[in-house]
C-alpha cells in the first residue's frame, strides 16, 4: 500500500489523530499494517488539506513540509489571546478598528520576504522542550525572529476593494462597501512558504493598522500540489474502513510529484539509478525530476547537476 490520502481534516481534530484515524481505516479495510505520515501539521481549531502518506510515499513527507501553502483565515480585531487563536486568555485589548482603505494599504508590507515571531504557543523545541510546553508551565518564552515568505495575501472578497463583493450567504446579493467603513473582522487569502505562523501573520497585521487581533477561522486550502478537490472528508475515510470503494480515496505515489518534471528512464538507466549510481549523458534541464521506469512506475527522485543525474530518495515499489 503506497500513496497518498488527502484528508478534509475537521475543527478538533489534531495531525497526529488524524494519522491514527487513517491506519485504523487501513486495518479495517483488511490493508494490515501500512507505514503512515502526514506532510505538515495543522493545529485542531484549523481544517483543510491534511496529505497522508502510506508506505513508499512517506519518504516524500520532508518534501511537502517545505512546499508552500494556501490557507484562508479570518482576523477578529479587537482582542489578542495567549495563543493568538480562539483559545487562550485575553492579553490586550483595542476599542480601535481598521477601515478597508486601511487594510489595502498595509497589505501589501506583508508580501515578499518577511521577518515574523512564531507564537509561543508553537511546536518550536526550545532547548530540547516544546514551546507550547514551556507556555503552558507559565514559563516566560522567548521566541527568535525567523524569514519566511509570503508569495501573495488579499482580501477574501476580491470587489471588496473596489466598492462591492459578493455575498454567499444571501443568495447573489452585493453589499456595498465604502472604504472608511471599519470591519470588526476580515478573512484573508495567503499563499506562504513553509514555516510561516499564520497566527503571528494574523497579530502584526493587526498591529499595523493600530489594533490588536486574533485569528477565528484558518483553513488550509492548498499543500504543495494538493487542494481541497483532492481532499475526503473524515466521513468518506470512516467508510472506507467499514468496506466503502477504494476509488477516490487512496491517490497514487505519483500525486504528490506533479509539481516536478517526470523523467522517462532505460531499462539500464533505472538499474544504475536503483543501484545508486551516476548517470551521465541524458539530456535534461538541471534541478529536480522523479524518475520512472518502462512500466510508468516511479522509482526514485532524481536531481540533475551539471549533467550528472542522482538519486536523492529511492522507491521500492
Amino acid at each position: 500500500m503506497h500513496g497518498w490520502i488527502i484528508l478534509d481534516k475537521p475543527l478538533g481534530l489534531g495531525s497526529t489523530q488524524a494519522v491514527a484515524a487513517v491506519k485504523r481505516n487501513l486495518r479495517q479495510a483488511g490493508f494490515g499494517k501500512v507505514k503512515v505520515g502526514h506532510g505538515g501539521t495543522l493545529d485542531p481549531l484549523a481544517t483543510g488539506v491534511l496529505p497522508i502518506a502510506l508506505g513508499e510515499a512517506t519518504k516524500l513527507c520532508g518534501r511537502m513540509l517545505d512546499a508552500s501553502k494556501t490557507y484562508e483565515f479570518t482576523i477578529s480585531f479587537g482582542a489578542e489571546t495567549s495563543g493568538l487563536d480562539a483559545e487562550g486568555d485575553i492579553v490586550a485589548t483595542s476599542d480601535r478598528r481598521p477601515t478597508i482603505s486601511e487594510m489595502e494599504l498595509v497589505l501589501g508590507e506583508f508580501t515578499g520576504a518577511i521577518a515574523q515571531i512564531p507564537p509561543a504557543y508553537s511546536a518550536i523545541k526550545i532547548d530540547g522542550k516544546r514551546a507550547y510546553e514551556r507556555a503552558r508551565a507559565g514559563e516566560d518564552v522567548e521566541m527568535k525572529a525567523r524569514s519566511v515568505f509570503i508569495h501573495s495575501l488579499t482580501l477574501r472578497h476580491p470587489e471588496l476593494v473596489s466598492g462591492s463583493y459578493f455575498d454567499e450567504q444571501n443568495s447573489k446579493t452585493l453589499k456595498q462597501v465604502q472604504g472608511d467603513e471599519t470591519l470588526s473582522s476580515v478573512t484573508l487569502i495567503a499563499d506562504v512558504s513553509k514555516g510561516t505562523y499564520i497566527r503571528s501573520l494574523a497579530r502584526d497585521i493587526a498591529y499595523a493598522v493600530g489594533t490588536v487581533g486574533h485569528v477565528t477561522m484558518l483553513r488550509r486550502t492548498r499543500a504543495g500540489p494538493f487542494d481541497l478537490e483532492s481532499a475526503i472528508s473524515l466521513d468518506k475515510l470512516n467508510a472506507f474502513g467499514q468496506g466503502a470503494a477504494q476509488e477516490d480515496i487512496i491517490l497514487p505515489i505519483e500525486a504528490g510529484l506533479v509539481d516536478i518534471p517526470a523523467l522517462d528512464l532505460s531499462p539500464e538507466q533505472a538499474r544504475a539509478i536503483q543501484q545508486g549510481r551516476v548517470s551521465t549523458g541524458i539530456a535534461m534541464k538541471d534541478g529536480l525530476h522523479w524518475a520512472r521506469d518502462a512500466e510508468m512506475r516511479p522509482i526514485a527522485l532524481v536531481e540533475n547537476i551539471d549533467g550528472e543525474l542522482r538519486s536523492v530518495r529511492g522507491f521500492n515499489l
